[in-house]
């Protein structure tokens, strides 16, 4: 299968996903499945692959591929910082399947892989949906293609045209840490649903406005967080964006 992913731009469907664990970087609200492990890291790993990459101002999604054989190599996507409604949420085609799958750039050229700009969130946050526009949901998906564990790029008309993170709450982790290895706690991932709920909602813009109820249930998320016992490597994670909340905007 050939997929497009920025006007003439096509990569090849292989047989060969990523092993790579996702980090889901609730801080910076973004997903990176990368061997880098930190900024100096990341700097050597740009320079040695080519694809979708940030430049000066410019931030693009990013799918970065091995000089040598064009295979895929790494990804760091942009999660949509406001989520659809739920009505268009659940319009989002259950079918197809994912399938695994790697990508081998026909051509070793850059290219630009636009961010995506809505959110879908599956019931209890089980999967996080990202799509370039809710014009999508009017017509099926042609595939589903898993390049990680987790992760899949989502295929209409021959283009991608999103990309989804299946069980989120499991990847939580801050900066290019890798995530806890241990499944999440029930506790953790009903706290990840009320972050959610607060910064992909207008509940956040109550926030900023300084609303006494939003910044009452910052408060309380806030308090929940630090209070958590166990999990704490998702707990800080989920922390370290909430805590800036209430650093900024929780003096009432």
């Amino acid at each position: 299968m050939r997929i497009t992913l920025d006007d003439d731009w096509t990569a090849t469907v292989t047989g060969d996903p990523l092993r790579l664990t996702p980090r889901f970087d609730f801080r910076d609200f973004r997903v990176r499945i990368a061997e880098y492990a930190n900024v100096k890291e990341r700097g050597r790993f740009l320079l040695d692959t080519f694809g979708s990459r940030p430049w000066l101002w410019d931030t693009p999604d990013e799918l970065r591929f091995d000089k040598e054989g064009r295979d895929l190599v790494g990804a760091e996507f942009q999660i949509a910082g406001e989520a659809a409604d739920p009505e268009d949420s659940a319009r989002l085609p259950a079918t197809p399947p994912v399938h695994p799958g790697g990508l081998r750039a026909d051509e070793a050229r850059d290219f630009r892989l636009e961010v995506t700009t809505e959110l879908c969130r599956a019931p209890a946050d089980t999967v996080l949906t990202c799509l370039r526009d809710l014009d999508v949901l009017d017509e099926p998906l042609d595939a589903r293609i898993g390049i990680a564990p987790d992760v899949a790029l989502l295929v209409q008309h021959g283009t991608v045209v999103g990309w989804s993170l299946t069980d989120p709450a499991r990847y939580l982790t801050t900066g290019f840490a890798v995530p806890d290895p241990a499944p999440p706690a029930h506790a953790t991932r009903l706290l990840l649903t009320a972050c959610l709920d607060l910064i992909t909602t207008p509940l956040l813009d109550e926030v900023k406005r300084r609303d006494p109820a939003a910044l009452a249930r910052l408060r309380e998320i806030d308090e929940a967080l630090r209070s958590r016992r166990g999990d704490r490597h998702r707990a800080d994670a989920l922390l370290s964006l909430i805590a800036n909340l209430v650093e900024d905007y929780g003096d009432w």
